[in-house]
Protein backbone atom coordinates (compact mmCIF):
# COMPACT_ATOMS: atom_id res chain seq x y z
CA UNK A 1 0.00 0.00 0.00
CA UNK A 2 3.32 2.32 0.66
CA UNK A 3 4.36 1.94 -3.06
CA UNK A 4 1.06 2.64 -4.56
CA UNK A 5 0.17 5.77 -2.20
CA UNK A 6 3.86 6.89 -3.46
CA UNK A 7 2.97 6.24 -7.23
CA UNK A 8 -0.39 8.15 -6.35
CA UNK A 9 1.66 10.83 -4.88
CA UNK A 10 4.14 11.19 -7.30
CA UNK A 11 1.21 11.65 -10.19
CA UNK A 12 -0.89 13.87 -8.62
CA UNK A 13 2.80 16.26 -7.39
CA UNK A 14 3.53 16.09 -11.23
CA UNK A 15 -0.21 17.08 -12.75
CA UNK A 16 -0.13 19.54 -9.64
CA UNK A 17 3.24 21.43 -10.55
CA UNK A 18 2.33 20.74 -14.21
CA UNK A 19 -1.66 23.12 -13.69
CA UNK A 20 0.91 25.52 -11.47
CA UNK A 21 3.40 26.18 -13.95
CA UNK A 22 0.54 27.20 -16.50
CA UNK A 23 -1.30 29.20 -14.68
CA UNK A 24 2.21 31.08 -13.67
CA UNK A 25 2.86 30.55 -17.41
CA UNK A 26 -0.17 31.97 -18.74
CA UNK A 27 0.81 35.23 -15.93
CA UNK A 28 3.74 35.62 -17.54
CA UNK A 29 2.61 35.56 -20.69
CA UNK A 30 0.42 38.19 -19.69
CA UNK A 31 3.00 40.61 -18.80
CA UNK A 32 4.77 39.57 -22.19
CA UNK A 33 1.71 40.60 -23.98
CA UNK A 34 0.77 44.10 -21.85
CA UNK A 35 4.72 44.60 -23.15
CA UNK A 36 3.74 44.20 -26.53
CA UNK A 37 1.09 47.14 -26.22
CA UNK A 38 3.37 49.10 -25.33
CA UNK A 39 5.17 48.63 -28.91
CA UNK A 40 2.39 48.22 -30.73
CA UNK A 41 1.70 52.04 -29.04
CA UNK A 42 4.39 53.05 -31.67
CA UNK A 43 2.33 51.27 -34.76
CA UNK A 44 -1.00 53.99 -34.53
CA UNK A 45 -0.90 56.64 -36.39
CA UNK A 46 -0.99 59.33 -33.77
CA UNK A 47 1.50 58.17 -32.06
CA UNK A 48 3.95 58.32 -35.25
CA UNK A 49 2.93 61.66 -36.16
CA UNK A 50 4.19 62.95 -32.62
CA UNK A 51 7.25 60.73 -33.08
CA UNK A 52 7.47 62.63 -36.82
CA UNK A 53 7.09 66.16 -35.42
CA UNK A 54 10.00 65.58 -32.53
CA UNK A 55 11.96 64.22 -35.13
CA UNK A 56 11.24 66.86 -37.14
CA UNK A 57 11.91 69.32 -34.83
CA UNK A 58 14.87 67.19 -33.72
CA UNK A 59 16.73 67.35 -37.54
CA UNK A 60 15.86 71.20 -36.84
CA UNK A 61 17.59 71.82 -33.96
CA UNK A 62 20.93 69.84 -35.31
CA UNK A 63 20.81 72.04 -38.14
CA UNK A 64 20.76 75.13 -35.61
CA UNK A 65 23.47 73.22 -33.56
CA UNK A 66 25.99 72.29 -36.77
CA UNK A 67 26.34 76.07 -38.00
CA UNK A 68 26.61 77.51 -34.30
CA UNK A 69 29.78 74.62 -34.32
CA UNK A 70 31.13 76.17 -37.55
CA UNK A 71 30.75 79.87 -35.71
CA UNK A 72 32.52 78.35 -32.87
CA UNK A 73 34.89 76.29 -34.42
CA UNK A 74 35.89 79.43 -36.85
CA UNK A 75 36.36 81.45 -33.96
CA UNK A 76 38.32 79.24 -31.89
CA UNK A 77 40.76 78.13 -35.39
CA UNK A 78 41.30 82.30 -35.68
CA UNK A 79 42.64 82.65 -32.11
CA UNK A 80 44.74 79.30 -32.67
CA UNK A 81 42.91 76.99 -30.36
CA UNK A 82 40.10 74.84 -32.85
CA UNK A 83 40.12 71.72 -33.65
CA UNK A 84 38.48 70.47 -36.60
CA UNK A 85 38.69 67.06 -36.20
CA UNK A 86 37.00 67.48 -32.72
CA UNK A 87 34.16 69.23 -34.27
CA UNK A 88 34.07 67.15 -37.18
CA UNK A 89 33.44 63.51 -34.55
CA UNK A 90 31.00 65.87 -32.71
CA UNK A 91 29.07 66.58 -35.68
CA UNK A 92 29.02 62.79 -36.61
CA UNK A 93 27.88 62.08 -32.97
CA UNK A 94 25.25 64.20 -33.33
CA UNK A 95 23.87 63.07 -37.12
CA UNK A 96 23.69 59.47 -35.66
CA UNK A 97 21.89 60.39 -32.34
CA UNK A 98 19.42 62.72 -34.28
CA UNK A 99 18.84 59.62 -36.74
CA UNK A 100 18.46 56.96 -34.43
CA UNK A 101 16.84 58.13 -31.33
CA UNK A 102 13.53 57.69 -32.12
CA UNK A 103 14.63 53.75 -33.45
CA UNK A 104 16.66 51.85 -31.40
CA UNK A 105 14.46 53.24 -27.99
CA UNK A 106 11.40 50.98 -29.04
CA UNK A 107 13.88 48.04 -30.92
CA UNK A 108 15.55 47.78 -27.64
CA UNK A 109 11.82 47.94 -26.06
CA UNK A 110 10.69 45.06 -28.09
CA UNK A 111 13.49 43.05 -27.53
CA UNK A 112 13.44 43.23 -24.08
CA UNK A 113 9.58 42.14 -23.92
CA UNK A 114 10.45 39.21 -26.06
CA UNK A 115 13.20 38.00 -23.86
CA UNK A 116 10.71 38.59 -21.14
CA UNK A 117 8.38 36.23 -22.12
CA UNK A 118 11.03 33.54 -23.16
CA UNK A 119 12.75 33.11 -19.44
CA UNK A 120 9.09 32.98 -18.72
CA UNK A 121 8.30 30.52 -20.75
CA UNK A 122 11.43 28.62 -19.85
CA UNK A 123 10.75 28.59 -16.36
CA UNK A 124 7.34 27.94 -15.77
CA UNK A 125 6.89 25.34 -18.52
CA UNK A 126 4.21 27.88 -20.43
CA UNK A 127 2.73 25.51 -23.28
CA UNK A 128 4.19 22.14 -22.27
CA UNK A 129 1.65 19.51 -23.49
CA UNK A 130 0.05 16.83 -21.10
CA UNK A 131 1.31 14.36 -22.86
CA UNK A 132 5.19 15.55 -21.90
CA UNK A 133 3.77 15.80 -18.29
CA UNK A 134 3.16 11.93 -17.98
CA UNK A 135 6.39 10.63 -19.77
CA UNK A 136 8.23 12.41 -17.26
CA UNK A 137 5.89 10.28 -14.73
CA UNK A 138 6.76 7.15 -16.85
CA UNK A 139 10.30 8.26 -15.92
CA UNK A 140 10.28 8.53 -12.88
CA UNK A 141 8.79 5.77 -11.61
CA UNK A 142 11.32 3.50 -13.89
CA UNK A 143 14.27 4.49 -12.06
CA UNK A 144 12.33 3.64 -8.99
CA UNK A 145 14.42 0.43 -8.64
CA UNK A 146 13.93 -0.39 -4.64
CA UNK A 147 11.67 0.57 -1.32
CA UNK A 148 14.62 2.13 -0.37
CA UNK A 149 14.19 4.60 -3.20
CA UNK A 150 10.94 5.05 -2.90
CA UNK A 151 11.22 6.36 0.86
CA UNK A 152 14.26 8.73 -0.30
CA UNK A 153 12.55 9.99 -3.09
CA UNK A 154 9.66 10.56 -1.07
CA UNK A 155 8.99 14.54 -0.24
CA UNK A 156 7.10 16.00 2.50
CA UNK A 157 6.24 19.36 1.91
CA UNK A 158 8.57 20.71 4.52
CA UNK A 159 8.77 24.18 2.46
CA UNK A 160 5.30 25.00 2.98
CA UNK A 161 3.64 26.96 5.33
CA UNK A 162 0.62 25.08 7.13
CA UNK A 163 -0.63 28.20 9.40
CA UNK A 164 -3.84 29.88 7.67
CA UNK A 165 -2.73 33.09 9.11
CA UNK A 166 0.77 33.01 7.56
CA UNK A 167 -0.14 31.87 4.39
CA UNK A 168 -2.80 34.82 4.47
CA UNK A 169 -0.12 37.17 4.79
CA UNK A 170 1.74 36.03 2.20
CA UNK A 171 -1.09 35.94 -0.32
CA UNK A 172 -1.72 39.41 0.43
CA UNK A 173 1.77 40.01 -0.27
CA UNK A 174 1.94 38.03 -3.67
CA UNK A 175 -0.96 39.71 -4.53
CA UNK A 176 0.44 43.24 -3.88
CA UNK A 177 3.73 42.51 -5.52
CA UNK A 178 1.53 41.36 -9.08
CA UNK A 179 -0.84 44.40 -8.90
CA UNK A 180 2.91 47.14 -8.73
CA UNK A 181 4.40 44.69 -11.60
CA UNK A 182 1.07 44.86 -13.33
CA UNK A 183 0.71 48.94 -13.16
CA UNK A 184 4.81 49.23 -14.11
CA UNK A 185 4.21 47.91 -16.83
CA UNK A 186 1.20 49.64 -17.81
CA UNK A 187 2.57 52.73 -17.99
CA UNK A 188 5.37 51.59 -19.63
CA UNK A 189 4.63 52.43 -23.08
CA UNK A 190 3.92 55.93 -22.55
CA UNK A 191 7.04 56.81 -20.42
CA UNK A 192 9.15 55.50 -23.39
CA UNK A 193 7.26 57.95 -25.62
CA UNK A 194 7.48 60.81 -23.22
CA UNK A 195 11.48 59.67 -23.23
CA UNK A 196 11.46 59.70 -26.96
CA UNK A 197 9.77 63.20 -27.62
CA UNK A 198 12.19 64.90 -24.81
CA UNK A 199 15.45 63.19 -26.36
CA UNK A 200 14.26 65.03 -29.36
CA UNK A 201 15.72 68.30 -27.22
CA UNK A 202 19.61 67.02 -26.89
CA UNK A 203 19.47 67.46 -30.46
CA UNK A 204 21.70 71.12 -30.08
CA UNK A 205 23.78 70.10 -27.22
CA UNK A 206 25.23 67.21 -29.21
CA UNK A 207 26.95 68.31 -32.13
CA UNK A 208 28.77 70.55 -29.97
CA UNK A 209 30.21 68.47 -27.69
CA UNK A 210 27.73 68.71 -24.82
CA UNK A 211 26.87 64.92 -24.24
CA UNK A 212 25.88 65.04 -20.66
CA UNK A 213 22.69 65.43 -20.98
CA UNK A 214 22.32 63.12 -23.97
CA UNK A 215 24.11 60.30 -22.44
CA UNK A 216 21.78 60.98 -19.26
CA UNK A 217 18.77 60.03 -21.60
CA UNK A 218 20.36 57.26 -22.54
CA UNK A 219 21.00 55.87 -19.73
CA UNK A 220 17.30 56.37 -18.94
CA UNK A 221 16.32 54.75 -21.74
CA UNK A 222 18.33 51.56 -21.25
CA UNK A 223 17.25 51.47 -17.63
CA UNK A 224 13.35 51.38 -18.80
CA UNK A 225 14.35 48.44 -20.74
CA UNK A 226 16.09 46.38 -17.79
CA UNK A 227 13.47 46.85 -15.94
CA UNK A 228 10.74 46.19 -18.10
CA UNK A 229 12.84 42.22 -18.54
CA UNK A 230 13.95 41.99 -14.59
CA UNK A 231 10.68 43.29 -12.75
CA UNK A 232 8.46 40.29 -14.37
CA UNK A 233 10.92 37.82 -14.81
CA UNK A 234 11.44 37.85 -11.49
CA UNK A 235 8.33 38.21 -10.17
CA UNK A 236 8.10 34.88 -12.38
CA UNK A 237 10.46 33.58 -10.46
CA UNK A 238 9.00 34.29 -7.22
CA UNK A 239 5.92 32.85 -8.17
CA UNK A 240 7.43 29.46 -9.37
CA UNK A 241 9.33 29.44 -5.90
CA UNK A 242 6.27 30.07 -4.09
CA UNK A 243 5.00 26.55 -4.06
CA UNK A 244 7.91 25.26 -2.42
CA UNK A 245 9.49 27.80 -0.71
CA UNK A 246 6.55 30.40 0.51
CA UNK A 247 9.08 33.01 2.29
CA UNK A 248 11.96 32.73 -0.18
CA UNK A 249 9.25 33.23 -3.16
CA UNK A 250 7.41 36.48 -2.02
CA UNK A 251 10.83 37.56 -0.99
CA UNK A 252 11.37 37.51 -4.52
CA UNK A 253 8.22 38.84 -5.55
CA UNK A 254 8.57 41.99 -3.28
CA UNK A 255 12.38 42.66 -4.93
CA UNK A 256 10.91 42.90 -8.10
CA UNK A 257 9.19 46.40 -7.07
CA UNK A 258 12.67 47.38 -6.31
CA UNK A 259 14.28 47.34 -9.52
CA UNK A 260 13.27 51.02 -10.66
CA UNK A 261 14.86 51.71 -7.35
CA UNK A 262 18.00 49.56 -7.79
CA UNK A 263 19.22 50.50 -11.38
CA UNK A 264 18.25 54.08 -10.07
CA UNK A 265 21.04 53.85 -7.92
CA UNK A 266 23.28 52.83 -10.67
CA UNK A 267 22.41 56.16 -13.04
CA UNK A 268 20.00 53.95 -14.79
CA UNK A 269 17.26 56.11 -13.59
CA UNK A 270 13.72 55.57 -15.01
CA UNK A 271 11.67 58.39 -14.22
CA UNK A 272 11.15 61.58 -16.95
CA UNK A 273 11.38 64.16 -14.31
CA UNK A 274 15.14 64.78 -14.14
CA UNK A 275 15.28 63.93 -17.73
CA UNK A 276 12.59 66.95 -18.66
CA UNK A 277 14.46 69.28 -16.41
CA UNK A 278 17.33 68.25 -18.23
CA UNK A 279 15.82 68.52 -21.58
CA UNK A 280 14.09 72.30 -21.08
CA UNK A 281 17.66 73.81 -19.47
CA UNK A 282 19.04 72.22 -23.10
CA UNK A 283 16.36 74.04 -25.30
CA UNK A 284 17.14 77.23 -23.08
CA UNK A 285 20.54 77.10 -23.87
CA UNK A 286 19.84 76.46 -27.62
CA UNK A 287 17.11 79.34 -27.79
CA UNK A 288 19.75 82.10 -26.24
CA UNK A 289 22.65 80.95 -28.19
CA UNK A 290 20.25 80.92 -31.92
CA UNK A 291 19.46 84.88 -30.31
CA UNK A 292 22.96 85.89 -29.93
CA UNK A 293 24.07 84.33 -33.11
CA UNK A 294 21.26 86.24 -35.15
CA UNK A 295 22.27 89.20 -33.28
CA UNK A 296 25.72 89.05 -33.97
CA UNK A 297 24.90 88.70 -37.89
CA UNK A 298 22.53 91.79 -38.04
Amino acid sequence: MFIWDFVAATVLDQLMDWVYGQAIGFLGNFFALMGNMGVELFELEWVSAIILFFSRLAWALFTVSVVVCAFECGIEYSTGRGNLQQCGMNIIKGFLAVSLFTVVPVRLYALSVSLQGTFSAGLTGYGRSIGEVGQDIITELSEIQTLADVVNSSHFGLGIITSPIMLLFCVILMGYAVIKVFFANLKRGGILLIQIAVGSLYMFSVPRGYLDGFMGWMRQVIGLCLTAFLQSTILIAGLMVFKDHALMGVGLMLSAGEVPRIAGSFGLDTTTKANIMSAVYTAQAAVNTTRTIAAAIK
